[in-house]
């Protein structure tokens, strides 16, 4: 296969969720970095029978001392030396906590060698204002950023992750370079954008403090962050006017996604790729993109490497500063991500169309009932139909997977105009003129007190001033 020669030998650990029928989370990532060359090891955070779009799902979470117990049984086998760690759902705000325990160690047992172990983080976490995983995982979130090298956040969840609304290109390139600097995020991709002509964003509410943790069980909530990646739902209407500026989004046809690598001052090197939309909704693409991005992330590093420069041995595989934002290797691999996704989609879609065409016809060949409950079954086995013939059948895909047709159409392109103040994400004293590093949960983490002769002091984990560890 043309794969075997694609990447070098490389091992994978994917962490998240699994589903018996369907392709999404590790289902979907799985098989599409196996397609490209990987080696792949999976931990499944949740085993439901299918995604839950369909609006019924049986199964089981994974708890987060499950999650160590299989990493650990990997370990006492010398079983996880792994190049690569692809985390994606995680149930609660401990099994967050256990992938920063595998991360961790993974990436001491790679310390020796720069540039050998790389961490891509999707903080599924919600999407159009919506928190669709309990709110005490967040700030685990946030703690795990420093330890990560590639994130890929929604619009919402970069907004949560930088504390930064995104309104438009300016302040999205605020919120990277947030990201970069605040966290020492290397690369950042944000993804599903939907950008009106004049380059405003949808507005993104935020999601509300107070309460227990996830939505109120009185609303529908028919998408689940488990089992479908919360930047292909589709967008929802406000339950409550918005107060904010109406925008034109007549003009909108297609998706956007902004990426960046930093430079060493961290600041944004920001591109951009447009992708059109489909009319069709698709679960366990964000888990495709991720998985995708993997391979070819890797190959365009080894691609933009030369004998003066192995950027492959470069810590996080950050390309020098005088490389611009189109040519980054992010970039190149985004490009190639997106056109075999949109060929994948674009198949998906027509053959959706076809079975769901053969259904109506089979349908209304049939007799039905009489009454709202005979209606309401009607829609129910179409809408079962309707989510079985959009599953994005990756196995049927696997030459557009590793031959991306159609490059030129997704080339990237540098964002232009959206120049932030370099003292954005710089870190501020409070009050007490303590300075938080970003390293673990807001209070508890690593500090810097910023006091006559002690300037520069780093208090550790959960330790205060003037005492003893």
């Amino acid at each position: 296969m043309a794969s075997d020669s694609l990447i070098p030998d490389t091992r994978v650990l994917a962490i998240a969720s699994h589903v018996v029928h369907g392709y999404v989370g590790n289902k979907m990532a799985t098989f599409v970095m196996q397609s490209l060359g990987c080696d792949v090891s999976a931990i499944n955070t949740v085993h439901y029978s299918n995604h839950t779009a369909y609006k019924q799902v049986k199964g089981t979470k994974t708890s987060a001392t499950d999650i160590l117990e299989l990493y650990d049984g990997l370990r006492q086998s010398n079983l996880n030396n792994f190049d690569v760690l692809l985390t994606g759902y995680m149930p609660s705000a401990e099994a967050v906590q256990a992938i920063g325990t595998i991360g961790r160690d993974v990436k001491f047992n790679a310390g020796t060698k720069p540039g050998s172990f790389f961490w891509v983080l999707d903080p599924v976490m919600g999407d159009n204002g919506k928190l669709y995983i309990p709110e005490d995982e967040v700030p685990e979130y946030k703690s795990l950023l420093r330890e990560a090298d590639l994130i890929l956040p929604n619009q919402f969840e970069a907004e949560l992750l930088s504390d930064t609304p995104i309104t438009d290109l300016k302040s999205l390139a605020a919120a990277v370079q947030v990201l970069h600097k605040t966290y020492q995020v290397p690369h950042v991709i944000i993804t599903s954008l939907r950008l009106t002509r004049d380059n405003q964003t949808i507005p993104s509410r935020p999601a509300s403090k107070a309460g227990t943790g996830t939505h109120t069980p009185s609303e529908p909530q028919p998408f689940d962050a488990a089992t479908s990646h919360p930047s292909t739902w589709p967008t929802s209407k406000p339950s409550k006017p918005s107060q904010a500026p109406q925008l034109d989004l007549s003009g909108i046809e297609n998706l956007t996604i902004i990426g960046s690598t930093a430079t060493s001052d961290h600041k944004p090197r920001l591109f951009r790729i447009d992708t059109p939309q489909l009319p069709l909704f698709f679960s366990g693409t964000g888990d495709m993109f991720a998985a995708l991005t993997i391979p070819r992330l890797i190959e365009a590093v080894h691609a933009a490497s030369t004998p003066d420069l192995n950027l492959h041995s470069k810590p996080s595989w950050r390309s020098p500063d005088s490389v611009p934002a189109d040519e980054l290797p992010l970039a190149k691999a985004c490009q190639k991500v997106l056109a075999s996704m949109q060929a994948i989609l674009a198949k998906t879609t027509q053959t959706c169309q076809s079975k769901m065409a053969a259904y109506d016809a089979r349908a209304a060949k049939e007799g039905r009932g009489e009454g709202d409950e005979a209606d309401e079954e009607i829609m129910q086995k179409r809408h079962l139909a309707l989510m079985n013939a959009s599953e994005v059948t990756v196995p049927r895909f696997v030459k557009e997977l590793i031959d991306p047709p159609d490059l030129d159409k997704f080339r990237p392109s540098v964002v232009e105009g959206a120049h932030v103040p370099r003292e954005v994400g710089e870190k501020r004293p409070d009050e007490l003129n303590v300075l938080h590093l970003g390293v673990g949960t807001e209070g508890e983490g690593a500090m810097q007190v910023l006091q006559k002769g002690t300037q520069g002091r780093v208090v550790g984990e959960g330790q205060r001033e003037g005492e003893e560890r």
